[in-house]
């Protein structure tokens, strides 16, 4: 009988396409190849774009109008010259000289399209030294994705958040600084709801917190039209992946004129933000010189940050820029929780102030550049009685400034890629469910033990201002009703009763090595 063929598992486009750009790995770090990748990707991309828009101006009976850029840019369409041209490339992609090509394709877009200023990668396939055989072989592979198969499953944002995603990983501790688990996003966008106004990620690494804000835009029926998008992020070549990650979905943003530092180089002083979703390095050291930034606006009303910790740095940054209305979610180390100095003299006049609004302890191993458990942060310059308009729901909030909400998401969330911790869609939802519901007028919100808990400002105040979670949030002991006398009584039993078995068990073998005529003693 012939033997019946399993079913093999059949590997997504994104599987296929990393185990494809894996094969460069060896000759290129893999830091440094993120960027060759996803600048292919962007091409081949931005050229299909191109392609369908030139074959609409033909159809149209408009050849005369096939090389002016206007008539791109008009329907959001980055315009390229012949040598920028995905069909170029591939037609020259076994040549000696392709990583040049490459690299004057993408230095020929960017010149072009002036909103694309700073965002591509100069010189990297030419300086890199690629096996030529390898590089055309990932040309092969990227030349199948078909970019505007489905427009609504989002292929390339898909290909693109795959990847910055597995490169998080590769990288692994201390790299991998570029991207924030998607599932962390997703949490924070659906507690604080970026709908409407300005957002803004003052270290916004590869721009997932802004396309998240979009898509729950998207899924909630709002406008992304109704949104406007600033951010600023450090590392040069960081600040590239945004700006690509954005352009590929459309997302216009204003990332700062150059990669720069948030403290030495504000490049969005004025800023009022209505929506701030951030992930800022966890306990950096060194952040700024004893006698820099102590008179800085955005310390104004509290004392300056330690130069030891920029923690409250980034929060007084972002307590900064809020607007009247303004929600902030961030993350950062526990630490920031709890201890002395000029960090709790900070921490007491924010939670005085009634900025606070709630302290979501996460689960260990959720991050793929450290596996300490990290806190989300909100604060709300709004906890007062008010009416919100959601695109798909009205909600009444009630008064709130007297009070904090603590969660404790510690034992909650999935495995992930083995050693990782995730959140699913369903977790997410329970959990902003229980933060709206607390904030609401007439919801059935309670205490939960081990989950979530309401506490008044006096009562922070009576822990000193620590905001610890496992301060406030009931532990049930679940030894409390056990009478462990008899309990102990029960186990002395029971192990004597093992001693005396196993005594049996000796003379019995003892019994049968006598019989064979040997003589063991023990």
């Amino acid at each position: 009988m012939a033997k019946k063929a399993t079913n093999k598992k059949q590997k997504s486009m994104e599987e296929t396409l990393w185990d494809s750009a894996n094969k460069l790995r060896g000759t290129v770090e893999s830091s440094e190849y993120k960027h060759v990748v996803l600048a292919l990707i962007f091409l081949k991309f931005t050229s299909d774009k191109f392609v369908e828009r030139r074959e609409e101006l033909i159809q149209e009976g408009k050849d005369k109008y096939l090389e002016m850029k206007e008539f791109y840019n008009m329907k959001n369409i980055f315009f390229l010259p012949e040598e920028s041209r995905w069909s170029f490339i591939m037609d020259n992609a076994k040549q000696d000289d392709i990583a040049l090509k490459i690299d004057t394709a993408l230095h020929t877009v960017e010149k072009n399209n002036p909103s694309l200023k700073g965002a591509l990668p100069d010189n990297y396939f030419s300086r890199l030294n690629m096996d030529v055989s390898k590089l055309a072989a990932l040309l092969d592979t990227i030349n199948n994705i078909d970019t505007l198969r489905d427009k609504e499953q989002d292929i390339v944002g898909r290909v693109y958040e795959y990847f910055l995603s597995k490169f998080a990983l590769a990288e692994g501790k201390g790299k991998g600084e570029f991207y924030t688990p998607k599932s962390i996003v997703n949490l924070m966008a659906e507690m604080i709801e970026p709908y409407k106004g300005v957002i803004y990620d003052p270290a916004c690494g590869s721009g997932g917190m802004f396309v998240q804000s979009i898509k729950f835009i998207e899924s909630h029926h709002g406008n992304k039209k109704e949104v406007s998008i600033y951010g600023q992020e450090y590392t040069a070549t960081t600040y590239k992946l945004a700006k690509m990650n954005l352009a590929i979905r459309g997302i216009s943003a204003n990332l700062g004129e150059v990669p720069a530092d948030t403290f030495g180089r504000d490049q969005h002083k004025d800023l009022k933000a209505d929506y701030i979703m951030a992930n800022p390095p966890f306990n950096q050291k060194d952040w700024r010189a004893s006698d820099e930034l102590t008179d800085d606006p955005r310390w104004r009303g509290y004392d300056t940050p330690p130069t030891s910790n920029a923690n409250y740095g980034w929060i007084l940054n972002m307590a900064s820029k809020l607007s009247d209305n303004g929600v902030a979610g961030f993350i950062l180390a526990n630490g920031a929780l709890s201890g002395g100095g000029e960090e709790y003299k900070i921490r007491k006049k924010l939670i005085e102030n009634g900025v606070v609004e709630a302290i979501v302890i996460l689960p260990r191993n959720m991050f793929y550049t450290t596996d300490i458990s990290v806190t989300l942060w909100v604060l709300n310059n709004n906890k007062k009685e008010r009416v919100i308009q959601l695109p798909d729901e009205t909600r009444k909030y009630r008064e709130r400034k007297d009070e904090i909400l603590f969660m404790d998401l510690r034992q909650e969330g999935e495995p992930f890629e083995k050693k990782y911790i995730q959140f699913s869609p369903e977790h997410i939802g329970k959990f902003a469910k229980t933060y709206h519901s607390w904030q609401q007028t007439g919801s059935d919100y309670q205490d939960q033990p081990e989950y979530c808990y309401s506490a008044s400002i006096d009562e922070v105040k009576g822990k000193d201002y620590s905001l610890v979670p496992s301060k406030y949030i009931e532990f049930i002991n679940r030894d409390e009703n056990i009478d462990f006398d008899t309990k102990m009584a029960a186990l002395q039993t029971e192990f004597s009763d093992l001693l005396r078995a196993e005594d049996q068990s000796k003379s019995d073998l003892l019994g049968v090595f006598k019989e064979l005529g040997y003589e063991i003693k023990l």
